[in-house]
């Protein structure tokens, strides 16, 4: 479906350069998934945000932007310069809070054990910085996410896994996690790290008014 909403403009963007800031394979294979020709280059962007002093969305957002800056200063020197450069960022909320990657089991573990706990939804904020003529574009996308209840040793073995590792609010929806996801409302693609639909609909937006 994506692909199929994206094809007129294929043609167009596979003679650019695009340029996906992000080192992440499931935001990788999402965008390959388009039959969209892009190359990686992985962000050195220090992501020090204190999420006291932004909202949501401005936290992502800023973050996205603070990545793909980093690669545009990696490549702006190149022969052949980026035409288009997507930065991307993803943040786990729950009861007013930002949870992003755990650093240790421990905080995986109170992770899960907070979003699985009452009951209560979280939300995924992905924000996305797409740079074009040299002009930033942003945006955020949100999705709601329920899960089941656990118990305390569903939580061990589920952090014994590895998955809560490296990302952020400590699941993976592709992966064993989706046994305790019970239902979501918006796009589930944004859920894995990049809202395909969304991206579609903002670069046909750039191209056409180019």
């Amino acid at each position: 479906m994506i692909s199929k909403m994206l094809e007129p403009l294929l043609s167009q963007l596979n003679e650019m350069r695009v340029i996906l800031a992000s080192s992440s394979k499931q935001r990788q294979s999402l965008l390959a998934s388009t039959k969209l020709k892009f190359e990686i280059c992985t962000s050195n962007f220090e992501e020090n945000l204190d999420p006291r002093e932004h909202t949501f969305s401005d936290f992502v957002e800023k973050t996205a932007i603070g990545k793909l800056n980093d690669v545009y200063q990696q490549l702006k020197n190149d022969q052949r310069k980026p035409d288009i450069i997507i930065g991307v960022d993803t943040m786990v909320t729950y009861n007013g809070k930002m949870y992003g990657k755990p650093k240790s089991k421990e905080e995986a573990i109170k992770t899960i054990t907070d979003l699985t706990q009452s009951g209560i939804p979280n939300s995924v904020y992905t924000g996305v910085a797409i740079m074009y003529k040299d002009q930033i574009h942003k945006f955020t996308e949100v999705t709601t996410v329920y899960m089941a209840k656990l118990d305390k040793e569903e939580i061990l073995a589920y952090v014994e896994t590895g998955e809560p590792m490296g990302k952020a609010g400590g699941y993976g929806i592709q992966g064993i996690a989706s046994t305790f996801v019970t239902r979501i409302e918006g796009d589930g693609n944004n859920v894995i790290g990049l809202p395909l639909c969304r991206l579609v609909q903002e670069l046909k937006r750039l191209l056409k008014n180019s």
